[in-house]
C-alpha cells in the first residue's frame, strides 16, 4: 500500500495511462479528476464492493503494508 499526500492541482500516476489529479479541497471532502483510457472502468469503493457483492464474488481487498514498510 502506499500513502501520498498531494496538494490542490498535483497529481499521481498509475501506470503509463492513469492520472490522478486532486482538483479541491474543502473541508472533510476531496474533490478528484481521473483520466485514464474508456475501456478501463472506474467505481467508487463501496459501489464497486456492492456490484462484486451481488455477483457472489468476494472484491480484492487493499494489500495490507508489511512490517518492513516504513
Amino acid at each position: 500500500m502506499l500513502v501520498l499526500s498531494r496538494k490542490v492541482g498535483e497529481t499521481i500516476m498509475v501506470g503509463d495511462n492513469i492520472e490522478i489529479m486532486v482538483t479541491r479541497i474543502e473541508r472533510d471532502t476531496v474533490r478528484i479528476r481521473i483520466a485514464a483510457p474508456r475501456e478501463i472502468p472506474i467505481f467508487r469503493g463501496e459501489l464497486y464492493r456492492e456490484i462484486k457483492r451481488t455477483a457472489g464474488e468476494t472484491p480484492e481487498s487493499p494489500e495490507a503494508p508489511s512490517a518492513s514498510t516504513p
